[in-house]
């Protein structure tokens, strides 16, 4: 039975992060952040957009230098996600990408300086009508803070945040977002939830340095899970040491699982045990390496025996049971039986079957309802 997610999603604000709404009712937006030399534009592109072909909504640079922002203005003109520009120490580089396109800046406001040069920043991004990321660090707290509190703690991740907000609303801008970001998971949640009942701006999730690849998914699937399940969270980052692009699939895997967004294949299999009637584990590592280019939403279950093979694929559109002969099933009927020789062949050929059905019915939907309300047929086919 397919059901939609029970969670309330905290009310907030919503800002536009080029064409990307965060916040208030727009789906909770998946981003990654490069980890070329910024300065290297061929390079730089060539990843962002390998985080596009994934399904990145966002994507952040780091931008450290000016010649790196003389390169991120190269960069903006060639590819077309929305940039975040990654701050730190010289406020005249936020200037400076600001100018060239950056769709949001993101500062660290504990190593960005005095309160003029925040300023300075508030007044551009106002003036080019771009939010502004504040990002609070565990590592990188202000050192008045840093030996008030001994160490961090959430309340000082929570104080430094206000501290920055303060300014911002003095200075009257609210096109905000805010992390708060440890690599302690219990200190990260805690900070969360206390600045989620004290301001109404959207709040960008992470467990920062969450770790490696199998380790961080474990971390920040549990912490922002947490925070998610509370309803708090507008857009999420996940912070591994690998790829980017596993961070993207991570993301949305998480989201995924708490049913507050569906892109891709949702993948339903088996753990495979001495009743598989095929093998398993390469059944799907065969197919989520085919199915990365996919963003359609489709449930495919692969289970390995009879036990609750049948149960399972009657559930999902495309869905193969394990038997003497293995069985597939589409959109919940027995469709036909499959040797282990063509377990994935068929199943891919099934799936981007079904997307192509799916797509092809929601155009002819689209052209019958322009059509109902008078726009002429030679209006539809330009």
């Amino acid at each position: 039975m397919k059901m939609s997610s029970q969670i309330t999603r905290r009310q907030s604000r919503q800002i536009m992060v080029g064409d990307v709404a965060v916040g208030g009712d727009a789906p909770i937006s998946v981003q990654s952040m490069t980890n070329t030399d910024t300065s290297d534009v061929e390079a730089t592109v060539a990843q962002i957009e390998a985080l596009q072909k994934v399904g990145a909504d966002i994507v952040r640079v780091s931008v450290p230098t000016m010649d790196a922002a003389e390169a991120f203005g190269e960069i903006r003109q060639r590819v077309t996600l929305p940039l975040v520009t990654d701050i730190h120490f010289d406020h005249r580089i936020a200037l400076r990408v600001a100018e060239l396109g950056a769709d949001c800046l993101r500062i660290n406001p504990g190593n960005i300086g005095k309160e003029e040069r925040v300023r300075a920043v508030i007044d551009c991004a106002r003036d080019h009508n771009i939010p502004i990321r504040i990002g609070v660090n565990a590592g990188s707290l202000e050192k008045e803070l840093q030996l008030r509190y001994g160490e961090p703690t959430a309340d000082a991740l929570v104080e430094s945040a206000l501290r920055h907000i303060d300014i911002l609303d003095r200075y009257d801008f609210q096109e905000y977002k805010i992390s708060l970001k440890a690599s302690e998971i219990f200190m990260t949640v805690a900070a969360y939830r206390k600045l989620a009942t004290q301001i109404e701006q959207p709040l960008h999730l992470g467990i920062t340095e969450a770790g490696g690849l199998r380790s961080g998914t474990v971390k920040s699937a549990i912490g922002l899970g947490m925070l998610l399940n509370d309803g708090i969270g507008d857009t999420i980052r996940i912070s591994l040491a690998a790829d980017p692009i596993e961070e993207i699939k991570v993301g949305f895997d998480i989201l995924k699982s708490l049913r507050l967004r569906s892109k891709g294949i949702n993948l339903i299999a088996c753990p495979s045990c001495s009743r598989q009637q095929f093998d398993v584990i390469s059944t799907v590592n065969a197919l989520e390496s085919r199915f990365e280019d996919i963003t359609d939403p489709l449930d495919v279950a692969v289970i390995g025996c009879v036990v609750n093979g049948p149960g399972e694929a009657r559930e999902a559109d495309v869905g193969l049971t394990g038997g003497s002969p293995n069985l597939l099933y589409v959109g919940g009927k027995p469709n036909h039986k499959l040797s282990n020789e063509a377990l994935v062949d068929e199943i891919e050929r099934a799936v981007r079957e079904q997307i192509a059905q799916r797509n092809a019915a929601a155009v002819d939907h689209s052209s019958a309802a322009n059509i109902d309300i008078g726009i002429p047929l030679q209006e539809l086919k330009r």
